[in-house]
């Protein structure tokens, strides 16, 4: 394990003492989990309880690990998750030590009295950015306080730019966790600055410029970002919009800064501004693609986007479609993006089509090449003699292997480091290794240099490039070989089911435009179905086919219109007229795919499944094992990996690799590569820094480097100007205020003081919203159970049922609502039905667009018995509901504060609700007896999907079969004892489909 640095030792020294709870914000990649890691150790010990409070999945793993790394084990940090059970998570509490736990197990375990709080000795919170007065953190510290204000508590983030946005935020999150001093540690603090400029790396910075074509994409791609940008901001000129920039656009956040921005009236925002927001998105995309994948990727992506325009992902119509695609540079980008994958010659864009080559030694028919040269003009065809082409490759098409610029720069600088450690080798004694370890952004980015790499061939030695026959011209020809395939096949049936939609839409009354003399389409097929049974043979249609070709050719080379595709926008410009090439283009290679017999290319270790790399490697001689997959030396391995979090100083400490390329710039493992190379004495370390010049990777490099650095200066600012937050201890119900009911049945109108504290019942599941911790923050006890019937008792006749808005649309699609308003009204006497908006958002079910669009289903001239409902509207499926139940009630709440309020006033001069009885309503078909550790609630949630199952016999199911996998292995005729004749033959067809065909079912 590497030693601490000064600056480290230092924030240890400041931090580790547990009569203090601190908050510490270090700026990305200067040790956060080391430091984190050491607090840990020295707080480590059986006598004690620490608790981790909001690590990741991943984060507890990393950690687990480097705590192992420094002598932590033996039980080191044990992890609680939702398999536990309840008793099980009560011993280990007990037995002390260090213990991860997510927030809402640890929120319930402290409600129902689990775990010791009072013996908790202290709780680390990671993200501290993220704790907010709603969120599940600021109602664990709150019930931390309340019985344990001596434990510590320390904080952490490694995200200052988090603390940016709204009034106070460093105020903010210091009240909720209830601490009073707060450590910056920024890149430019002084004694950071001293520990990593005594040791310095080598850095070979790298700036690469795009090519003619991919500065010209580029170009087009941040064109149509600005008009995007600025039709969202014609759309809504009553918001502060200026902050939407295009460079602004580049970052993956920009869209949720958009959305914030528009959430306020997005009950008054359209369709089109949806459609706006998503192109934005589409468009940072693109410019992924085209400064990461090889071109014919991005030529894929970006038909697939003009190809699926008109039609949406259900095969409907799209009414609203994304205007950048109607510009110039549209076009543009369409045109630049194809010459970098493939040309047609002359030839080919005289006939209009590209034909097929010789397939199995014939030439096509003498006859039909004399039809095509009497039209063309065109009359003695000799044959050339020339290179030998693949069978897969159409005749007129010429690749063109243009490689990305970062890919010959990547092969050359591999070549350099080889050099140099052949010319100048290092010591044998010497510290580190010759592995060279290349850094990326992503996983796809990792398969690809990967491919690129073990396809240079043997000899490519030289850094002098060919540009007919470049060194991944193996890798292009099979991308190339899989767009032919995929353009005859995959967007060959897009553009079908586009006509196939025009086709239903002129059947239904709608108008189609035929040019004129232009054969009819359905007529054609009909005609050629009835050929087929009448005999005649595929030759002659074949040949009928040419003709119909030739004379459309003739027609387009007279002048004439050609017929319009059905189903395709009327506006026109941009790439809608490229798109009328891809169609052609795409007929033609489906042709050629039909004649030749062509196949995409063989599957390789990037493309190959799980199941056929383990028979490849079950077919390994035991002999050649070793020579292919056995121990090589470092200075021939080349690691490619994506970069990751804290992570990554873990990885750099155990390779301790000489040489580091980074393929992509990423600021935060600039500073994990400082921290190593000054924390290892006498190592030398090469970095190769690439980046893309003059283009959105370059700006979000130089942009992440200045908003870190803004926001450090305005953390500093506030915390000069600020004022300590009040750390108040407030009283509970139940503890010295209680909250007072008072009856006015009292004759006299005495106060009579109800001595029982005043309480709610929530549902486990409930705990996933901040509602329950706002209830608790108003002095009302909340009591965690498993509820069958409602999501909160009120009092022992008041129950109610909280629906967000996406979740009342699902509960109203699937039919779950009505089955648990049915529950309610019949065990309780006031059921009500809670929606809940959320806060700083519409207070509305539907925009105004959705609205006008079924006021025109109406018709003002007619009666009013003529003009229907639209029963699929949210409103319609509400008085359908009130209708159904009499009794129930709707309750209308604008934020999860509001609800907090609406609680209270409802149960004003009510009795408390009794825990056990809230329990067992709606259990008691169950058949079997509550354990103690309660019903598991995820297999509760599973069994409840499975047809056949409602909300009525639920519990009855859970009490006669032990687990999911008892009830999977029923019968059928057990099934339909269990659930009934037809609700067991639905369920036992659920579980055994794709297993068996049931005859009759």
């Amino acid at each position: 394990m590497t030693t601490l640095l000064p600056f480290q030792k230092h924030i240890i020294d400041e931090f580790h003492s547990p009569n203090t709870s601190e908050l510490l914000i270090l700026a990305r990649g200067l040790g956060l989990r080391k430091i984190l890691c050491t607090l840990l150790k020295i707080y480590d010990s059986p006598s004690s309880l620490v608790l981790l409070v909001g690590a990741s999945p991943e984060e507890e793993v990393g950690i687990g690990e480097e705590l192992g790394v420094m002598g932590v084990r033996r039980p080191g940090l044990r992890v609680v998750d939702y398999e536990m059970p309840r008793a099980e998570r009560r011993e280990m509490y007990k037995a002390g030590g260090l213990v991860s736990v997510t927030s809402r197990i640890l929120v319930v375990d402290m409600l129902q009295r689990d775990i010791p709080v009072d013996k908790i000795t202290g709780m680390v919170v990671l993200h501290a950015e993220k704790v907010s007065p709603t969120s599940t953190e600021s109602f664990i510290v709150r019930l931390f306080r309340e019985s344990n204000p001596s434990g510590f508590l320390k904080a952490f983030s490694g995200e200052p730019e988090f603390f940016q946005s709204g009034f106070s935020p460093l105020r903010s999150v210091m009240k909720e966790l209830r601490i009073s001093i707060v450590r910056l540690y920024p890149r430019f603090h002084e004694l950071v600055q001293e520990s990593l400029s005594k040791r310095t790396a080598d850095v070979v910075e790298i700036y690469q410029p795009m090519s003619e074509s991919m500065r010209e994409i580029h170009r087009c791609i941040t064109e149509c970002m600005e008009a995007t940008l600025g039709e969202i901001k014609r759309s809504h000129t009553t918001l502060d919009l200026d902050d939407l920039t295009v460079e602004a656009a580049y970052f993956p956040s920009s869209s949720n800064l958009i959305r914030h921005l528009l959430d306020p009236v997005w009950h008054r925002v359209g369709p089109r501004t949806n459609q706006l927001v998503k192109d934005l998105a589409e468009l940072r995309r693109l410019l992924r693609f085209l400064l990461a994948y090889p071109p014919i990727t991005f030529l894929k992506y970006l038909e697939s986007i003009v190809a699926s325009n008109t039609v949406s992902e259900t095969g409907a119509a799209k009414v609203h479609q994304s205007p950048w695609l109607y510009m110039d540079a549209a076009n543009s980008m369409i045109v630049t993006a194809k010459v970098r994958c493939y040309t047609l010659t002359e030839k080919a864009k005289s006939k209009g089509t590209i034909t097929a080559a010789a397939v199995d030694g014939h030439e096509p028919h003498d006859d039909e090449l004399d039809v095509l040269d009497e039209w063309e003009g065109l009359q003695g065809r000799t044959k050339k003699p020339g290179k030998v082409r693949p069978k897969w490759l159409p005749e007129g098409m010429t690749p063109v292997y243009e490689e990305l610029p970062k890919w010959d720069l990547l092969r050359r600088v591999l070549l350099e480091i080889e050099e140099i450690m052949v010319q100048n080798p290092y010591p044998a004694h010497a510290p580190g290794t010759n592995l060279v370890l290349i850094m990326v952004q992503d996983h796809k980015t990792c398969a690809l240099l990967r491919e690129y790499l073990t396809s240079l061939p043997q000899t490519s030695s030289s850094s002098e490039v060919d540009p007919e026959n470049p060194p991944g011209k193996k890798m292009l020809d099979n991308y190339l070989r899989e767009y032919v395939f995929w353009k005859g096949r995959g967007l060959r049936h897009t553009m079908q089911a586009k006509k196939e939609l025009g086709k239903g839409l002129a059947g239904g009354g709608g108008l189609r435009r035929v040019a004129p003399g232009a054969p009819d389409a359905p007529e054609s097929a009909d005609r050629a179905g009835a050929d087929r049974e009448n005999g005649v043979s595929e030759a002659l249609l074949k040949k009928d086919k040419l003709r119909e070709r030739v004379i459309h050719q003739r027609r387009r080379m007279r002048g004439g219109k050609p017929p319009e595709p059905v189903g395709r926008s009327i506006l026109r410009g941009g790439a809608a007229a490229e798109e009328v090439k891809m169609e052609e283009e795409a007929v033609e290679l489906e042709e050629f795919i039909d004649a030749t017999h062509a196949s995409p290319p063989p599957l390789t270790l990037n493309t190959m499944s799980e199941e056929d790399i383990v028979s490849l490697v079950d077919r390994i001689d035991s002999a050649s094992f070793d020579q292919d997959f056995g121990i090589i030396p470092d200075e021939q391995i080349v690691l490619i990996r994506a970069y990751g979090d804290d992570s990554d100083d873990l990885l750099l400490a155990e390779l301790q690799p000489r040489w580091i390329i980074m393929y992509e710039p990423d600021q935060a493992f600039i500073r994990r590569v400082e921290v190593y190379r000054s924390s290892h004495p006498g190592l030398a370390v090469r970095v190769y820094f690439m980046v893309y010049e003059m283009t959105s990777e370059d700006y979000m490099y130089l942009a992440s480097q200045r908003r870190e650095k803004d926001a450090f200066a305005k953390l500093i600012e506030e915390r000069a100007t600020m004022l300590n937050p009040i750390l108040e201890q407030p009283t509970r119900a139940g503890t010295n205020d209680l909250i007072k009911t008072i009856s006015s049945r009292i004759a006299g109108g005495g106060n009579v003081v109800n001595s029982e504290p005043t309480r709610i019942i929530v549902d486990m599941r409930e705990f996933r919203s901040s509602l329950p911790s706002l209830l608790h923050a108003t002095n009302i006890q909340i009591v965690p159970a498993t509820l069958t019937v409602g999501d909160y008792v009120l009092t022992p006749d008041m129950v109610v049922e909280r629906k967000s808005v996406p979740d009342l649309v699902q509960s109203f699609n699937s039919g779950r609502l009505y089955t648990q308003c049915e529950l309610m009204s019949v065990h309780y006497k006031q059921p009500i039905l809670l929606i809940e908006f959320e806060q700083d958002k519409s207070f509305s079910l539907q925009t105004i667009s959705e609205t006008r669009s079924q006021a025109k289903t109406t018709k003002p001239n007619q009666p009013a018995e003529f003009n229907t409902p639209d029963m699929s509207s949210i409103q319609a499926k509400l008085v359908l509901l009130t209708l159904a139940f009499h009794r129930l009630g709707i309750i209308w709440s604008s934020s999860p504060f509001a609800t907090a309020k609406i609680f209270a006033d409802l149960k004003m001069n009510h009795p408390e609700p009794d825990p056990s009885r809230a329990i067992q309503i709606g259990a008691e078909e169950g058949g079997g007896s509550m354990a103690e550790g309660g019903w598991n609630n995820q297999a509760e949630d599973l069994v409840r999907c499975f047809p056949g199952i409602t909300s009525k016999n639920v519990r009855y199911v859970m009490g006669k079969v032990a687990s999911v996998k008892e009830l999977c292995k029923l019968s059928k005729e057990e099934m339909e004892s269990l659930l009934g004749t037809d609700g067991g033959k639905q369920c036992y067809n659920f579980v055994h489909r794709g297993t068996r065909k049931e005859k009759g079912a």
